[in-house]
């Protein structure tokens, strides 16, 4: 008798939670001033469960499980936390460093790398135990000084790919032999990588460039050629305005044989050409761009911007080039976040306490959910997506 109540009592959790439940269309949003996070859905656009106990979120990131289960979240105070979004538990949680500021999965899902800054490297976590399996030190001048790590991402074969803030350098880690890892350098790439990308397919990992202008790109399918230079010059001769807020790589826009990325320190998107890796237009925009995110049919990019601009989003339209629409959301627009087809975008409002849920054809505002300072916003979607 005793069970069947305590089944009773415990039978709304599961329903919410567990039965009968996959997890394709799950997500995570980052609530940074708490230390917590939300589990939602998009089917219905409702917040199903919310976990405490994360430690400093303030530059949080997320990866998943290739079964979109687990998701590992990346904390700015070093800590390394997986949780099963299934139950809303966490199952591990551990401070690898002093400072992280991101991370990767493997491409068999079996290994979560963390990039950090102090102390500078690497460190290499086997997936399930969450046990040490390799730290990489981001040694240079003599191995007298470690670098700050940016810009990790995960690469075909069972690599990693990062570069070094301080050296100047990318790094290639291979871990197809996780008890013999391998480290490939590239040094003299351009002055202070800032942050990086990689395309959709895998091939061409892209440095942006904070100390210079320009980018460096590593051809992945061959490495003999070396680290070329892309866009050397852009925006020379023309007087840069101060930089309020990093701009990131990783949430570029692929739209067909264009990629969308923010220029630094101007009000501009650079569009590039992928088949020549020229710039092929720069496109005026509101303010400085942070986040320059393609909706998965490419047909659309959305832009939110730094402060003072940043309660601002605007919707390029990738044929003509052009802003089509502009929203005010609200204070603090931080991050975008497009459901899996394309049809809904979701955006924190950090400084409202909610997140704002759009339509992507009609930019019809279509719910709200309420959350403590939200930021990072991290759908299952990505569990299948190289980069992400």
């Amino acid at each position: 008798m005793k069970r069947f109540i305590l089944a009773l009592l415990c039978a709304p959790l599961a329903s919410s939670l567990q039965a009968a439940r996959g997890t394709g269309d799950l997500g995570l949003i980052i609530e940074r001033a708490s230390s917590s996070i939300q589990i939602i859905e998009t089917s219905g656009n409702t917040s199903i469960a919310r976990i405490e106990g994360f430690g400093d979120l303030s530059h949080a990131s997320v990866v998943y499980s290739r079964d979109a289960r687990f998701a590992y979240i990346f904390g700015r105070d070093g800590g390394l936390t997986r949780v099963d979004i299934l139950s809303a538990t966490i199952t591990h949680r551990q401070l690898q460093s002093g400072n992280s500021i991101g991370g990767a999965i493997s491409q068999d899902g079996r290994l979560v790398a963390v990039s950090n800054y102090d102390p500078g490297g690497v460190k290499v976590f086997d997936a399930e135990s969450m046990a040490l399996v390799a730290d990489i030190p981001a040694s240079y001048g003599n191995q007298q000084r470690r670098s700050k790590v940016v810009g990790l991402v995960d690469a075909p074969g069972q690599k990693f790919v990062f570069s070094l803030w301080d050296a100047d350098e990318i790094w290639v880690l291979d871990m197809s032999d996780r008890g013999n890892p391998e480290v490939t350098r590239f040094a003299d790439i351009g002055h202070n990588p800032y942050d990086a990308l990689i395309t959709p397919d895998g091939r061409y990992y892209v440095a942006g460039l904070f100390g210079e202008d320009g980018m460096a790109m590593l051809d992945l399918w061959d490495l003999s050629a070396g680290v070329q230079r892309i866009l050397p010059g852009y925006g020379k001769g023309e007087k840069k305005l101060p930089v309020y807020k990093m701009p990131h790589l990783e949430g570029w826009a692929v739209a067909g044989d264009l990629a969308f990325v923010p220029a630094v320190g101007h009000h501009e998107v650079l569009v590039i050409n992928l088949r020549t890796w020229q710039q092929a237009g720069r496109i005026p925009v509101h303010g400085q761009p942070v986040f320059v995110m393609a909706r998965p049919d490419g047909r659309q990019v959305w832009v939110n911007f730094a402060l003072p601009d940043n309660d601002t989003i605007q919707v390029i339209d990738t044929q003509s080039l052009a802003v089509i629409k502009q929203l005010k959301p609200g204070k603090g627009v931080l991050h975008m976040e497009f459901e899996p087809r394309g049809e809904e975008v979701w955006l924190s409002v950090r400084d409202e306490d909610r997140v704002e849920i759009y339509d992507t054809t009609s930019f019809e505002r279509k719910a709200t959910i309420p959350a403590t300072k939200p930021s990072g916003i991290f759908f299952t979607a990505r569990a299948h997506r190289i980069g992400l």
